[in-house]
C-alpha cells in the first residue's frame, strides 16, 4: 500500500552529462514504410548536426518506418529533375525525401521535398524555408520529420514535442528534473535537488509544469513553474500527503491528492482564486487523479473495492462509478487525446504492465511485456505512450504504440530514469 500511495525549475546553461541515449527499437510494425532520406545538400563547413540522420532516427523511432541506409542508396538526387524512380524501386523505397541547407548571416534555412516512389510524384514541398540558428538545427530536423510523418500517415507528428522526467542518483543521493527532446537529445537539468522529486506534469498549453518536491521541511509539496518567466510557486503546504498533481484541460485548476483531513482524498485547486474543493469523501485511499478530456470528471485510483482499481467521478453531481474490472490491480489511469482509451498500470501474473482499456467496449489490451512498468504518459497525437520500466536493475524509459506493435527503449547514461511526462503540442 505504501507503493500504491507513492506517487525552481530553473533552466541551467549547457546540457546535462546524464541524458537518454542509444535508443533501441525492440519491435516495430510487421511491414514498415520504407523511406529514403537523402543526405541534405550543404555547401560550407561541416554542420554540428546531421539533419538527414536526425530525420531517419525520428521516423524509425515511430516504428512505422524503416529508413534506408545511405550506403544502400544508388544515387543522391538534390532536385526533382535528378530523381530516377527506377533506382529507388530497385531498393524497395516507397518514399523519398530530399532537401538542402543554406546559411546566411548566422541563420540556417532548410528546404525539402517528399516524393511517393510508387506513384512517381511529389507529395510535399516546402518552398518557404524553415529557419533557425545553429542551436536550432535539431528543431529544423524534427519539424521536417513531423511534416513527412503527417503527410504519409495522416497523423500529426510528435518529434518536435518534449519530455520531462526524473533522474535519480544513489551516490551521492540526489534527484534531477530533466527536460529533453522526445528522442532524449539535448537533455537539460531543470531542478537539481537532494530531495525526492515526483509526478511532473505539463500544463495543457505547455508553458507550465507542476510536480511534487520534498524540499519544504522534508515533506511533500506541490510546485508550479512558469517556463517562460522562471517563476516558481509552491501551491500546497498542507500536513500529510500533497501529491499527484493533474492539470484540468483549460489549465485553470489542479487536481491533487491531499491527506490533510486524515485520509488521502482527491481535491481540486483553482490556481487563480486558490480555492480548494474536496472531490471525494471515502474511508478508502483515493489517489492518482486524471481529468476527463471535457473537464467534467476525474478518473482516479482507489482501493475502496479492497484492491486498487480505477474509478470516475462526475464533478457536478459527485456520482462515482468503477471503470476497471479486469484484474486485481489497475492504477494511474490516463485518457487518450481522442477520449476512446484509458491507459493504466495493470497487474497480471504478479507483473506490473501497461495496458489500454477501450472505454466504450471495456476490452483491455496489454501493451508491454516487461515488469515493473509504471507512470504511463500519452503522446499528444495519441499514437504512442511513454512509461518507466527497468532494464538490468536500472530504471529506464520505454515507449510503445497504442496498438502495441511498436516498442522502444530509451536508457540513460547514468541515473535511474522515472516519471516521464510527454508535452502537449507547442
Amino acid at each position: 500500500m505504501k507503493r500504491f500511495l507513492l506517487l525552481t525549475l530553473f533552466f541551467v546553461t549547457g546540457f546535462a552529462q546524464a541524458q537518454l541515449t542509444n535508443i533501441t527499437i525492440t519491435h516495430g510494425v510487421d511491414n514498415p514504410t520504407r523511406i529514403a532520406i537523402v543526405p541534405f545538400n550543404y555547401v560550407g563547413p561541416a554542420l554540428p548536426e546531421d539533419i538527414s540522420e536526425i530525420i531517419r532516427n525520428d521516423l524509425n523511432f515511430s516504428g512505422q518506418f524503416e529508413s534506408i541506409p545511405v550506403e544502400k542508396m544508388i544515387s543522391y538526387p538534390q532536385s526533382e529533375a535528378q530523381i530516377q524512380y527506377r533506382d529507388w524501386k530497385m531498393i524497395n523505397a516507397e518514399f523519398l525525401l530530399i532537401g538542402d541547407i543554406t546559411q546566411q548571416a548566422g541563420r540556417y534555412f532548410a528546404n525539402f521535398e517528399l516524393f511517393d516512389v510508387v506513384q512517381q510524384k511529389r507529395v510535399l514541398s516546402r518552398s518557404v524555408p524553415i529557419e533557425g540558428g545553429e542551436t536550432q538545427l535539431r528543431d529544423i530536423a524534427h519539424r521536417i520529420s513531423d511534416k513527412a510523418y503527417e503527410t504519409i500517415t495522416g497523423i500529426r507528428g510528435i518529434f518536435s514535442t518534449k519530455i520531462i522526467y526524473v533522474e535519480a542518483f544513489q551516490k551521492p543521493a540526489k534527484w534531477q528534473l530533466m527536460l529533453s527532446d522526445v528522442d532524449g537529445a539535448r537533455s537539460r537539468v531543470l531542478l537539481d535537488s537532494k530531495r525526492i522529486i515526483l509526478s511532473p506534469v505539463w500544463s495543457p498549453e505547455g508553458t507550465r509544469v507542476a510536480y511534487v518536491s520534498y524540499e519544504a521541511d522534508d515533506r511533500p509539496a506541490i510546485f508550479v513553474q512558469n517556463l517562460s518567466t522562471g517563476r516558481r510557486e509552491q501551491v500546497t503546504n498542507f500536513h500529510g500527503l500533497n501529491g499527484a498533481p493533474a492539470w484540468s484541460p483549460d489549465g485553470q485548476n489542479l487536481a491533487m491528492v491531499l491527506s490533510k483531513d486524515g485520509n488521502p482524498e482527491i481535491y481540486t485547486l483553482n490556481l487563480t482564486s486558490m480555492a480548494l474543493t474536496r472531490v471525494t469523501n471515502h474511508f478508502a485511499i483515493d489517489t492518482e487523479p486524471s481529468w476527463t478530456n471535457d473537464g467534467l470528471g476525474i478518473f482516479f485510483t482507489s482501493n475502496r473495492g479492497v484492491k486498487p482499481q480505477i474509478y470516475k467521478v462526475t464533478l457536478a453531481s459527485g456520482q462515482t462509478e468503477r471503470v476497471t474490472f479486469d484484474g486485481e490491480y489497475n492504477a494511474r489511469g490516463r485518457v487518450s487525446p481522442d477520449g476512446k482509451s484509458l491507459v493504466m498500470v495493470h497487474q497480471r501474473d504478479g507483473c506490473c504492465l501497461i495496458a489500454a482499456l477501450d472505454i466504450k467496449s471495456g476490452n483491455l489490451r496489454i501493451l508491454t511485456e516487461t515488469n515493473l512498468d509504471e507512470s504511463p504518459t500519452i503522446a499528444p497525437n495519441g499514437a504512442m505512450l511513454m512509461y518507466a520500466t527497468s532494464l538490468g536493475n536500472k530504471g529506464i524509459l520505454g515507449a510503445v504504440s497504442l496498438d502495441a506493435r511498436t516498442k522502444v527503449r530509451l536508457p540513460s547514461k547514468q541515473g535511474d530514469v522515472r516519471e516521464p511526462a510527454w508535452s502537449p503540442f507547442f
